[in-house]
């Protein structure tokens, strides 16, 4: 899809300080603090798809979880390890690359009863905030969009960590998930089983787990 620009070049982050735990428990749980060794991961980056997933778990027919991904998309992040509300993210997803492993289902998850790739191409997630949630966890809120609506969701990240690899890239880790009723954004196949219930569970799992690379803007 080639929206954001894919250049990148190595800048090496400054080396993590640890933060040392009080010598007593407190009374009760402290307030979340910011890692100061985070500042060195202040600037743009972008998903490795190599390394990354965006993914889906929805229960099926009461009994088992159908599991998948989308396999291309479009990313653009802008991490401040200073001042975690001032860093944002954009992902445009290809809703035609959905892969569950099973070519039947994905037919059926592009068709008309679920995402109508044909008329809807694109799924789009963009950050309105972020916070400090806890220590290594964020809160994102922002607006997901699929058939053209738009909805609010909370987006817990995780910090995982980050390295320079042996390349020479700065390479940063994310661990995201949120759940969504499906039929907020018009996808409502609901197919009944004979002993009550429905064969696909109206609340959908979204997970991302994200290897980023920092990068830079062509000159």
């Amino acid at each position: 899809m080639n929206l954001f620009n894919r250049a990148a070049s190595l800048r090496r982050p400054a080396p993590p300080t640890d933060l040392q735990p009080p010598t007593e428990p407190p009374a009760f749980a402290p307030a979340a603090r910011l890692d100061p060794g985070l500042a060195g991961l202040t600037g743009d980056w972008l998903i490795d798809p190599a390394h990354s997933r965006i993914g889906f778990s929805v229960r099926h027919a009461l009994v088992t979880t159908v599991r998948g991904a989308f396999t291309e998309y479009d990313s653009r992040l802008h991490f401040d390890g200073r001042d975690p509300s001032r860093s944002r993210a954009e992902i445009v997803l290809s809703t035609a690359s959905v892969d569950t492993g099973v070519e039947q289902r994905d037919a059926h998850l592009v068709g008309r009863d679920f995402l109508d790739a044909r008329n809807y191409p694109r799924m789009r997630f963009v950050s309105t905030a972020v916070r400090l949630a806890g220590d290594d966890v964020y809160r994102m809120t922002g607006d997901l969009t699929i058939k053209n609506r738009t909805r609010p969701v909370d987006l817990e990240l995780t910090y995982i960590g980050h390295v320079t690899d042996p390349f020479g890239y700065d390479r940063v880790g994310f661990d995201g998930t949120t759940t969504i009723n499906r039929s907020e954004w018009g996808l409502a196949y609901n197919a009944r089983l004979a002993e009550g219930g429905a064969m696909v569970s109206e609340k959908v799992r979204l997970q991302f787990d994200i290897a980023a690379i920092r990068t830079v803007p062509n000159d």
